[in-house]
């Protein structure tokens, strides 16, 4: 495994098919929670600056557009429409799209995974990237698939990631001139985490007052 840490310079993130009509049939994860999560991990690529790619099948197909919520995050970045290719490295437009960012890392996350983030996973290693798997940012239609596209993707030599693991490797520090984008999406999409600052925060200031 290549232990070279994730850098916006040198990572690409690649969101693929993250579209209403998959989001009807995924039952691997909440719903809300992996939209959360991809919504999170499309800012992070954003706010930090590294390469985004964003694909999705042609709006005729039943799969539909963006999911409304990473839409409206996005903008008017670009979005890559693929004709029919699960490996979406065999749509020459993606595969440039790609290649045009400069990197040679990618962090990968779509639906389903076991369809085509599983066939991107697998195109982006033959291609000779170093590919992470953004397993909480992905879902499929039972956890079982989900799981084994996960282990198999791990096999083939994909590394897996987390979205917001990704986001504290971009800050490296705390102290970090990019560390306001971390807290920033804590405080938007890991409310746990947020209730412990705010708890620590809260008790700095009654012993203060004391």
């Amino acid at each position: 495994m290549n232990l070279e840490p994730l850098t916006p310079q040198n990572t690409t993130v690649v969101l693929v098919d993250h579209a209403v009509g998959f989001g009807n049939v995924l039952r691997s994860h909440d719903l809300a929670t992996h939209i959360n999560n991809v919504v999170g991990l499309a800012k992070t690529a954003l706010w930090y600056d590294s390469g985004l790619v964003v694909t999705n099948g042609l709006p005729s197909k039943p799969s539909g557009p963006l999911y409304p919520q990473l839409r409206e995050v996005l903008g008017d970045h670009p979005v890559i429409e693929r004709p029919g290719n699960f490996n979406s490295f065999l749509d020459e437009g993606f595969a440039e799209a790609v290649r045009a960012t400069g990197r040679r890392k990618l962090a990968i996350a779509g639906v389903s995974t076991e369809g085509c983030v599983l066939q991107t996973v697998l195109g982006g290693l033959r291609a000779g990237y170093d590919v992470h798997v953004v397993v909480d940012a992905s879902a499929s239609v039972t956890p079982e698939t989900h799981r084994t596209a996960i282990e198999r993707m791990t096999q083939a030599g994909a590394v897996p990631i987390t979205w917001y693991s990704l986001a504290g490797e971009f800050t490296v520090d705390h102290r970090s001139p990019a560390a306001p984008h971390f807290q920033r999406l804590m405080r938007e999409h890991v409310p746990t985490m947020s209730m412990g600052v705010h708890t620590h925060l809260a008790a700095l200031q009654q012993a203060a007052a004391r």
